[in-house]
């Protein structure tokens, strides 16, 4: 079996909230890349990948640049494709940046098509450990709602059965330590005591701050606190992992293989969490697991439930699944939710399908 041809399109997708119709900005858009690869026997694996943001275009170019080089190859000898594509430019490109996004798009469709030619589902052929993870809610209880709105969307997550959901916190404006503690109280007073709460900072406290706001909150009972501060401070990180009884997950803003080496053995954090697309891929997000399982902690992903779903599953470290539904459109069937846990599919590769409409209407 030979790679025949590799189509990438660039699309607009909105960013809707679908969980608790809480959007961010009414109209605003992701621009992703989507692929196509194909090969001799008739076989098409899908791939995708974002960040580009104002470098969409450059993106695009490194997705159809790199993707050239897998024409002809053996699309099972996925190391060996990562490898000359990594030789090909990633080396002379920096272990980074649009590299490993572009590589992230090829990759998944590597691992698509190698699900489909075995005729088994990824979860599976990637180790098989669970058929069933646990979810949580994210994406609606953003840092820029009121709380009467922060409130409303938090029952709405409780009522449409999720046991798990994530806020935000460094809120707009400055706040006081105070304003920021009574905001994440008010979620917890809308869900009760029972669901897992996370909460996400998005880089924006330094290392005291986190420490000080988190020490306030620790009665909240956060299931984790979240991209506390510098993604690479890792020794940052560290001071504030030691000094809080609170869970502190990180990793998501982090590229490549060896950043994740510098955090654990750091011990920056309680929680690594993984971006498929800034990791590189499949390939690399299931070494990344297996890296933390030797440091004996968890694993958790970071949006795109409907691919991460697969590799959670797998992974004996895998804790819960982020459901950030952005690209949820974009497939005729997704992964389903029952009593809070995501459920696998069982169709071979990846399970999703594209929406040829939507993607007819999202193509810029």
């Amino acid at each position: 079996m030979k790679i025949t041809s590799a189509v990438a399109t660039t699309l607009a997708i909105p960013e809707d909230d679908p969980l608790a119709n809480m959007p961010e900005e009414v109209g605003r858009t992701r621009p992703v890349v989507i692929l196509r690869m194909r090969t001799d026997n008739g076989i098409e694996g899908i791939g995708l990948t974002f960040y580009g943001g104002a470098m969409t275009g450059s993106l695009r170019v490194a997705v159809d640049e790199l993707a050239a080089l897998t024409i002809g190859e053996d699309p099972l000898m996925i190391e060996r494709i990562v490898r000359k594509l990594r030789a090909a430019a990633g080396d002379n490109c920096g272990p980074g940046g649009i590299f490993d996004l572009a590589l992230a798009a090829i990759d998944i469709a590597l691992w698509d098509i190698k699900g489909k030619f075995l005729n088994q589902p990824l979860y599976k052929l990637l180790g098989g450990y669970r058929d069933k993870v646990p979810t949580y809610a994210s994406g609606s209880l953003r840092r820029g709602l009121s709380d009467s709105q922060a409130q409303r969307a938090a029952q709405i997550l409780v009522q449409k059965g999720f046991t798990e959901m994530k806020t935000q916190m460094a809120l707009p404006g400055n706040p006081t330590p105070a304003e920021e503690c009574r905001r994440v109280r008010v979620v917890r007073e809308a869900i009760g005591p029972d669901i897992k709460l996370m909460c996400d900072i998005n880089q924006r406290w330094r290392p005291e701050q986190a420490i000080d706001i988190g020490s306030r909150i620790e009665d909240v009972g956060l299931f984790w606190l979240e991209d506390v501060t510098t993604a690479n401070d890792y020794q940052g990180l560290a001071r504030v992992t030691a000094a809080l009884k609170t869970p502190i997950a990180g990793g998501e803003y982090l590229y490549g293989i060896a950043p994740f080496r510098q955090m654990m053995e750091a011990h920056s954090v309680d929680i690594i969490m993984v971006d498929i697309i800034r990791a590189g891929g499949v390939t690399q997000w299931m070494k990344i697991a297996g890296m933390a399982e030797a440091f004996n902690l968890p694993i958790v992903s970071h949006v795109m439930p409907e691919i991460l779903v697969h590799l959670v599953a797998a992974a004996p470290n895998g804790l819960t699944v982020e459901y950030m539904p952005w690209m949820l459109a974009l497939y005729e069937e997704t992964p389903a939710i029952e009593n809070g846990m995501l459920i696998l599919p069982d169709k071979p590769g990846l399970g999703l399908t594209f929406d040829e409409a939507a993607v007819k209407a999202f193509t810029v």
